[in-house]
């Protein structure tokens, strides 16, 4: 099994590319028994999502 330091170097990974077939199953095994990295890839999903809707948002510019 994966060890918590090598799954949250898979969840960035991923945020880049996409998982080979066995880094997803040995990553989702992971999760069904670690709630500290299940905490984690929660906490990552929450900042990607706040990022993106903040720069889609509209927001005025300086010279409007």
């Amino acid at each position: 099994m994966l060890s918590c330091k090598e799954v949250t170097h898979l969840l960035s990974e991923a945020q880049d590319r996409k998982l080979s077939l066995t880094e997803s199953m040995q990553l989702k095994l992971h999760l069904m028994v670690c709630k500290g990295c299940t905490n984690f890839s929660a906490q990552m999903d929450f900042l990607r999502r706040a990022c993106r809707g903040y720069l889609t948002r509209d927001t005025p510019r300086d010279d409007d």
